[in-house]
């Protein structure tokens, strides 16, 4: 985690809150070592910006690895249906293979 960085990302949030890709950047510096914090950033992306498509993969999997079943299976299932309504073949694909990976392993 670079707090350099962080801090940034937070100047950008502040200066332009209705840009998502600062708030899934920070979202992604917090993943590894605070994870709790990196899921409420990324459900808050997904609560203001539920058109920004990054945003699924991302929450989805970060869902998926704190064993948040039932938030996760939405989360795919949302991507998948937004990323085939934005007409983005390559997310969808990635969505879907994911989504099946997620179901398998939870098999």
């Amino acid at each position: 985690m670079n707090s350099a960085r962080i801090q940034l990302l937070e100047k950008y949030i502040e200066q332009e809150p209705s840009d998502p890709f600062n708030t899934y950047a920070l979202a992604m510096e917090y993943h590894d070592e605070l994870p709790e914090k990196s899921i409420i950033l990324l459900n808050s992306l997904l609560a203001d910006h539920p058109e920004y498509l990054p945003t699924y993969f991302k929450a989805a999997h970060l869902l998926w690895e704190e064993e948040l079943w039932a938030e996760a299976d939405q989360v795919f299932i949302k991507g998948i249906e937004l990323a085939e309504k934005q007409k983005d073949q390559k997310a969808a694909q990635e969505l879907k293979a994911a989504y099946q990976n997620f179901q398998f392993d939870r098999d």
